[in-house]
């Protein structure tokens, strides 16, 4: 008869403890048997070592949490010299959370310097300190309607095809609470409030996903108001994908459950087709190309995203690929209509890709593109005449010249291949006009030449191998099923 036996791995000893204790242990004569005890113990050896391991290290490992509610901090502060605000140092401690997150802890009396309770995020510390932490739990954001304009190009009973302006966030987000796009969606369709999940979701100025696409499901995104009687599923307004807050243009949302799932299929297999255009510091080099470069967080600044190529980026950094072609060098060279199209929709696509190509777009502080790498590209490059002109166009940038020009998909109810397409805003259209009278020359795309890898010029029948969005310009913004005709991009744009 088999001696029966009990290991718990959350109270089992070292293997050493299990050799010298006095207590009994019977185990199964079975080899086999045997065999599978001894796994076990080694094991929980194991995760006993691991549970007196290094305090430091287990909170930066803890920076690969999504989320950070119950992540602690016990340490004694280390800096050679000065001291350091609370909030950046326990920052310094836990990789990838936000500063925000750590300020809303302080604010909740989670943090302590030497044994006393500090509720300033202010509050410095020196060398020597003693500082406990813990991260709080993170609050549902409620949305609430809101009378906010909408420039809705397309609506039916499964869909919405709006035109996001400038400067509007997509959805609520710690410092972002009200004014956003989902906050306007509630109330344009009559529904009720509802609250994101207990999970982080931070503003574009605080923190960055990790895709563009954004599939919010039904048990993931939205929960029902506190006292709505509607199913989530059928009242929450299906944010399918994102567009920076920068970025102005074409973006679809559902309106049901079935057609956020047809979307979101489509987003994931790629068949969505997106037009994109941009003002660039410079003009790229080659003027066509297809750019594949892994893109992933910037660990020296978390509101930014990298393209980095190389396998030393491989466990951080996700595959992106981006095509793009020139459409005009405007002012001497020292800037250039460029359109592109994304093979995949990681966050800030393009905006890393630019900057990895040396060519960050126009207004793009964060990426590069200052008012300084502007001018000092563009005065070179015009007359004098015009550089008083050029001083005041680029004190005016204000957001990323970037604008969400095409956006086709396939109808999730009807199954119609439906195409949009939006002129660019005033802003970037004054700029793209301002530049133009400063010089302006249509780019000539070579077949046949190349370029350095990993950035590849491609044939221009290759460039447009995919059937790119019928630009028309019936309206402000267009509906129409054809193929891409580059003489429309000029009357769009303007």
């Amino acid at each position: 008869m088999l001696a029966l036996f009990t290991v718990s791995c959350s109270s089992c000893r070292s293997a050493k403890a299990l050799n010298t204790s006095s207590s009994r242990y019977f185990f199964p004569r079975s080899p086999r048997i045997r065999a599978r005890v001894f796994r076990i113990l080694r094991a929980c050896s194991n995760s006993a070592k691991e549970s007196v391991s290094d305090k430091h290290q287990e909170t930066l490992l803890a920076g690969r949490r999504t989320n950070y509610a119950g992540v602690r901090v016990d340490e004694t502060v280390e800096i050679e010299s000065g001291k350091l605000r609370l909030d950046s140092w326990i920052s310094s401690r836990i990789v990838g959370i936000s500063r925000a997150r750590v300020q809303s802890s302080i604010r909740s009396r989670l943090v302590s310097v030497n044994g006393r309770i500090v509720d300033k995020v202010s509050q410095t510390v020196r060398a020597g300190d003693k500082v406990n932490c813990t991260i709080s739990d993170l609050q549902p954001l409620r949305a609430e309607p809101e009378d906010i304009p909408l420039d809705i190009v397309y609506e039916d009973e499964h869909i919405l095809v709006v035109n996001k302006p400038a400067h509007m966030v997509v959805h609520p987000a710690p410092g972002n609470a009200t004014g956003t796009l989902v906050n306007g969606i509630l109330h344009h369709c009559s529904l009720p409030t509802v609250a994101f999940p207990d999970r982080e979701i931070l503003s574009e100025a605080d923190d960055i996903s990790d895709d563009e696409f954004s599939s919010f499901s039904a048990d993931q995104s939205f929960s029902e108001g506190a006292n709505s009687g509607i199913c989530a599923a059928a009242v929450r307004p299906g944010i399918v994908h994102r567009l920076d807050k920068g970025t102005s243009g074409l973006l679809v949302v559902a309106k049901n459950e079935h057609s956020h799932a047809h979307l979101s299929e489509q987003f994931k297999l790629h068949t969505i087709h997106r037009v994109y255009v941009s003002l660039t510091s410079g003009v790229p080099s080659p003027i066509a190309g297809r750019v594949e470069v892994p893109i992933g967080r910037d660990l020296n600044n978390r509101i930014r995203m990298t393209a980095v190529f190389g396998p030393s980026n491989c466990g951080q950094a996700r595959h992106a690929a981006s095509r793009y072609k020139v459409i005009e060098i405007l002012a001497g060279g020292g800037s250039a209509l460029v359109e592109w199209r994304l093979e995949t929709g990681r966050t800030h696509q393009i905006r890393a890709h630019a900057k990895y190509m040396g060519i960050p777009l126009l207004g793009d502080e964060v990426y590069g593109g200052t008012k300084n790498m502007a001018l000092s590209l563009l005065l070179p490059r015009t007359p004098p005449s015009c550089h008083s002109q050029l001083s005041q166009l680029v004190s005016r940038l204000e957001r990323p010249c970037l604008h969400a020009l095409a956006l086709g998909f396939r109808h999730p109810h009807t199954g119609e291949n439906m195409h949009f397409s939006c002129p660019a805003p005033p802003d970037f259209a004054q700029i793209l006009s301002q530049l133009r009278k400063m010089g302006t020359e249509k780019a000539q795309i070579l077949v046949g030449c190349s370029g350095p890898q990993p950035i590849t010029t491609m044939p221009r029948n290759l460039v447009r191998a995919c059937p790119m969005i019928g630009l028309g310009s019936q309206s402000s913004c267009s509906t129409k099923t054809g193929q891409y005709d580059e003489s429309h991009l000029g009357a769009v744009l303007v």
